[in-house]
């Protein structure tokens, strides 16, 4: 066990009367606006490290803080209710509250489009899917939520995702492990992407973003005007116009993205494997109230949908019966503020 505020073991226990002094998990049912009978755990690690776990949302993270300070970029919309998800075309914006981690899939992400019969919306059905909690737990190891969301149809795909959330005690790290298994009798398409969002004031102008990666794709005319500055935020500006870049990987892994804000003294990371998620996708978006970076681990490089990437030949197919495993480590690092003695 780390040491929680320089004590552990008995030293620890002498000084606490409950261990949910320090590290717990706090169950919430939301009772207003979009969000009203959703559910929402708080994760209390006792490193400085709090998160909200939303189950009603594929056990997708909201907000993360560390020392109070917020990394996470939440959105107007707020994280709402799955009741209120609008799954054709663009309605998926319409409930996108950002948070830490939204993710986009099992067999779509990118744009709304129509593939093999199916009419896609944008991003996928699995991130307003509810998951079935199986276990949630705070002990002196630290805190860990696991549960079962399942994205099924008659007559069409019949996926299960097995997702695993924790951090040890007193520890600066939050890990998601994911298995997606295939339950159907036929193949199925798999796309997955992992969407997690950064806001102020981690990004403030000054902010850096260190990308390790061999080759870089500018998705429109848009982001190659801003390539020069890719790795840079600025202050927020009127009119700014989202900017999509891809990232390829030498073989290997697992690789790591960094941002950093020298002048608030935190640094981010986020680790993911690169044998299952070879592609990382950065979206930079500092316009005005959408003031956002997205780093945005996946399995396939096209982001353009479904029948795109199938026309490309880059389509993940999972196989009858067949499962894969994910991984993604979020790091957030307390470094000493820029210009401190």
């Amino acid at each position: 066990m780390t040491d929680i505020f320089g004590a552990s073991g008995p030293s620890l226990r002498e000084r606490i009367g409950s261990l949910a002094q320090v590290i717990r998990v706090d169950s919430f049912v939301e009772a207003e606006g979009h969000a009203r009978g959703a559910r929402r755990l708080r994760l209390v690690n006792g490193g400085g490290i709090e998160f909200e776990v939303h189950p009603d949302r594929a056990l997708d993270i909201g907000q993360l803080t560390v020392d109070s300070i917020p990394i996470s970029w939440m959105s107007p919309t707020r994280i709402a209710a799955p009741q209120f998800y609008e799954p054709a075309g663009a309605g998926w914006l319409r409930t996108f509250g950002g948070g830490l981690l939204a993710t986009c899939g099992l067999d779509t992400f990118g744009p709304p489009g129509h593939d093999d019969g199916d009419d896609l919306g944008q991003h996928g059905r699995i991130g307003a899917q509810p998951a079935t909690v199986t276990r949630s737990v705070a002990d002196t190891d630290g805190v860990v939520v696991e549960g079962l969301i399942r994205q099924a149809s008659v007559f069409g795909e019949n996926l299960l995702l097995h997702r695993r959330i924790g951090s040890a005690a007193g520890s600066d790290t939050v890990v998601v492990e994911d298995t997606v298994t295939n339950e159907g009798y036929a193949d199925a398409p798999h796309m997955i992407l992992y969407h997690a969002n950064l806001g102020w004031p981690l990004l403030d102008a000054g902010t850096v973003i260190d990308i390790p990666s061999v080759a870089t794709k500018a998705r429109d005319a848009d982001a190659e005007s801003g390539e020069p500055q890719r790795n840079e935020i600025g202050a927020p500006a009127p009119g700014f116009r989202e900017q999509v870049y891809s990232h390829d990987f030498a073989a290997g892994g697992p690789f790591s993205a960094r941002v950093t804000n020298e002048k608030l003294g935190v640094e981010f990371s986020l680790t993911f494997s690169g044998d299952t998620l070879p592609f990382l996708h950065q979206w930079k978006m500092t316009g005005q109230g959408t003031y956002v970076l997205g780093i945005e681990p996946s399995n396939c490089r096209n982001l353009l949908g479904r029948a795109v990437a199938r026309d490309a030949g880059e389509l993940p197919i999972l196989r009858a019966g067949e499962s894969v495993h994910y991984r993604i480590e979020f790091r957030v690092r307390r470094t000493p503020p820029a210009g401190s003695a």
